[in-house]
């Protein structure tokens, strides 16, 4: 019991974090990342709907955000011309959805954690979290719920920084980079530097990929495609359930 009160604390903490960081929060993004996470995004996008191989997919976006993921679906869809049915964005964040919900305003988002989707079972052909999982302190029973929701042969597609797993040169600049640079940097363009020191400490305990897949497959969830495009700055991992 003592568990669970602490990391519902935990999870309530890093909400009222994300509340704090949400007008600012994507221009932060774009900067800090160096703009890597667009082209990861769009590449997540095309690779799942392809693989899903349906003309009219059902898509979940947990962790939402400000609803930039939603955007590049609604994109990448049109290009490969699927249509997409319906989609959801899903945050426990108040302060992030008030700011998908101007910028998509014909977009239907949910107040919700990832641990308690209020969606039916095998309702979903495609869930994606970009850069959210780090953030979800119960992440066993996250995917027992990602794996409820999707139909059968479903995507789950993953963006993250994981923990590095090599100690090469690239990757000694990428930690220095997540521990020194980056905070003061998205500090300044957010105003809260506590919330930028959050970052680079939740690499460092996190997954690192193999770890990740691993977690995965415990919850029958099987990763298809994996990829790290330099550690510490993006990984994409899809599974099929």
């Amino acid at each position: 019991m003592q568990n669970f009160s602490n990391q519902q604390t935990k999870q309530q903490q890093i909400i009222e974090m994300f509340d704090s960081i949400s007008e600012r929060y994507d221009i932060a993004n774009r900067v800090l990342s160096m703009g890597i996470d667009i082209s990861w995004r769009k590449k997540g996008c095309q690779i799942s709907l392809k693989e899903v191989q349906k003309t009219d997919v059902d898509i979940v976006d947990v962790a939402c955000g400000t609803g930039d993921m939603i955007i590049h679906w609604r994109e990448v869809a049109t290009k490969l011309g699927v249509n997409i049915a319906s989609i959801c964005g899903i945050d426990p964040s108040a302060g992030m959805l008030e700011v998908a919900r101007k910028k998509l305003q014909d977009t239907h988002f949910i107040q919700a954690e990832a641990i308690k989707i209020p969606l039916e079972s095998e309702s979903v052909d495609i869930i994606s979290i970009a850069y959210g999982l780090r953030n979800v302190v119960d992440r066993d029973n996250a995917f027992k719920e990602f794996y409820r929701i999707l139909r059968k042969g479903g995507i789950l597609v993953i963006l993250e920084f994981t923990k590095n797993e090599n100690n090469g040169f690239l990757e000694q600049i990428a930690g220095f980079y997540t521990r020194k640079i980056l905070p003061k940097i998205g500090g300044l363009i957010s105003k809260n530097m506590a919330a930028y020191q959050y970052l680079p400490n939740s690499i460092e305990e996190f997954l690192t990929l193999s770890l990740l897949e691993q977690e995965l497959r415990q919850n029958k969830l099987e990763p298809i495609y994996s990829k790290s495009y330099s550690a510490n700055i993006s990984t994409l991992c899809i599974s099929k359930k």
